[in-house]
Parts: structure tokens; sequence; C-alpha cells
């Protein structure tokens, strides 16, 4: 396979650190994309590989222009920055300001940063989109359609709701773009990468034995970037790469 180049937004640290890893290991270019400049070299200097960072913030329009400004060329967006609450409220409970704080990096960051680097994907032989959902985002499971795909960390059935309907969002605005992007070779697909080791999940997630190894759930992001032409678009995976119910 021809040396690809790769953004992964938040790769900082958690999936988003180690799929940044296995694309570098891999033999491609990886922008290792950080808000904060400190932790993103910490973050380049323990990849082995082609890793450089770029400062980026999902959530400022500057941030982003001068980031897409650095990226001569592109073949692979994975949109991973993401945030959630540690308290498992009710979404009766859960204030506005809680939903506009989330919505603002998972949803309306990912626009940002995906509508900026359209215009370089575009000029890719093989452009592909990852987005970085969550089995917490299916509506079959949330409706109880589909037992199993819930993570444990959600919670009771009405919990997480701003956490869990941004990633809904995400999973519509990527069978949109896939969509709008049809027939220049874009794939564009959402992963659910399991309930992980990672920060996102708060303490409890990071001690629990039920959480995996994040390099696990990574390996179907990768797994995604690399799709072959003929591979699916406007899908919503397992990091197994099985299917998961919308």
């Amino acid at each position: 396979m021809d040396k690809l180049i790769a953004l992964v937004t938040g790769a900082n640290k958690g999936i988003g650190k180690e799929i940044a890893r296995q694309l570098a290991v891999a033999g491609h270019t990886v922008y290792v994309g950080s808000r904060d400049a400190d932790r993103g070299k910490e973050a380049v200097a323990d990849i082995d590989g082609d890793a450089r960072l770029l400062v980026l913030d999902v959530t400022d329009a500057e941030s982003i222009a001068a980031a897409a400004g650095q990226v001569p060329a592109l073949d692979i967006l994975v949109n991973n920055a993401g945030i959630s609450v540690t308290e498992r409220t009710e979404v009766t409970e859960e204030t506005t300001e809680t939903f506009r704080r989330l919505y603002e990096t998972n949803v309306f960051g990912l626009v940002a940063v995906t509508n900026a680097f359209l215009p370089t994907l575009r000029r890719s032989a093989h452009p592909r989109i990852v987005n970085i959902s969550s089995g917490t985002a299916s509506l079959a499971a949330s409706a109880g359609q589909a037992a199993g795909i819930i993570a444990f960390a959600s919670g009771p059935s009405g919990a997480l709701g701003a956490y869990r309907s941004s990633k809904t969002a995400v999973n519509e605005l990527t069978v949109l773009y896939a969509n709008s992007l049809a027939g220049q070779n874009f794939k564009v697909n959402a992963l659910a990468p399991g309930a992980r080791r990672t920060n996102l999940m708060g303490p409890a997630g990071l001690a629990s034995p039920r959480a995996g190894d994040p390099a696990e759930g990574a390996a179907g992001a990768v797994r995604l970037a690399l799709l072959p032409d003929d591979g699916p678009t406007g899908g919503f995976f397992s990091w197994d790469g099985t299917p998961v119910p919308w």
C-alpha cells in the first residue's frame, strides 16, 4: 500500500493516540491533532514512525483554519475529538449548558473540521473519513431493540442524554456526508469503538475490568481508514467490523 497522509483529531491521548500510533506503525504519515501543544508534543514523541504535531482546537474557527493551512495533502481524516461527562445523569436532569458544551465539540467541531479539510481530501485518490461514534448512539439500542449494544457505562436508559444524542447526530452526519460525497471515491463511516480504558470513560471506566484495551477499538478505526475502493460507505460499524443498528 502506498504511504498515505492522515489526520486524527484529539490524538494526544486515548483512542485517538492509539489510532495515530497504528497508522504510523503501518507506514503512513500522521498528523497528531491536539488542542494543547505540549501534550501533542509528548504524544508525537511516544509514537514510532512519521507522526507530526498539528495544534488543532475543533471548537475554534481560527485554529481550524490555521491547521488546514498547514496540511497540503490529506488522504484520511479521523474525527476522534470528543468529550463526555462522568456523571450518569438522567436526561431529565441534564442542563442545556451540558448539551451545548458537548455538541460544540462532538457535533459542531466535527462539521467544522470536516468542511475545512474537504478541499484537501478531494485531491486524494482514495479519501477516507472515519467518525468516532458510540454504541450508545444507537436508537435501536436505546429503544430496547438491540440488546447488548449499549455499553455498560451508559447506566440507566435515560442517562447521558447529551453525550448519546450528540453521537447519534454524528451518525446522521456520517450518512449525509457519505451521500453528498458519493461518486467522488470517498468512504465515510462511523465507528463504535466499544467501552475502553480512556479518560473519556472517567475514573469508573479506567478502573473497570469490563472496559477494553484502547488499541482494540483503535484497530477498528484504522480498518475503516484503510478501506479499499470497493469498501462500504455511510455505515455504522463496531470495532470488530460488524454493523451496529442505527
